[in-house]
């Protein structure tokens, strides 16, 4: 680390802490060659996760903004803040360990999709209609008849009808 105030390349740290949180390690130098001593700041630097829209957009990543599709889909529905911010928690990790700087919300979509469905049925349907964007009743038919397939029910087997 370069002394600000000599320019020598040579420094021994004396002190180092956690500050905010653990995100950043504070260290307290000593310049080898002049003695003056002077504080750095150690974080992580986090590569930004751009995700490519529909209409072919490309915007930051915003946790919160997922965050806030997920609770609406889950308004009124037995499921805890905490399922939320796990769930939302492994869709960020799977998006970041991907090694990616870009994805799209085709993908993150369907990340949330495969918890969801496990999380809350009603509340997967919610997202799920926004998500793809069903058009009419036979597209939320289809869906829910899928959904119910894989969950083992039997939906109504309408052949009876006139």
């Amino acid at each position: 680390m370069q002394c600000p105030h000599c320019g020598h390349n040579s420094s021994k740290v004396i002190d180092s802490r956690p500050t905010d949180d653990g995100r950043v390690i504070r260290r307290r130098r000593e310049c080898e060659n002049c003695g003056f001593r002077f504080t750095t700041f150690e974080r992580v630097e986090v590569t930004p996760l751009l995700v490519i829209k529909k209409n072919g957009n490309r915007e930051e990543f915003n946790r919160e903004k997922l965050m806030k599709g997920i609770v609406r889909s889950a308004e009124k529905r037995p499921v805890s803040m905490n399922a939320i911010t796990d769930l939302v928690d492994r869709v960020e990790n799977r998006l970041r360990s991907s090694g990616e700087s870009e994805v799209t919300s085709n993908e993150i979509g369907e990340y949330v999709m495969e918890d969801l469905a496990s999380l809350d049925q009603i509340a997967y349907i919610r997202f799920a209609s926004v998500y793809r964007q069903f058009k009419d009743m036979s597209v939320f038919y289809k869906e829910l008849k899928e959904m119910m397939e894989k969950s083992g029910s039997n939906p109504t087997d309408n052949s009876g009808d006139k």
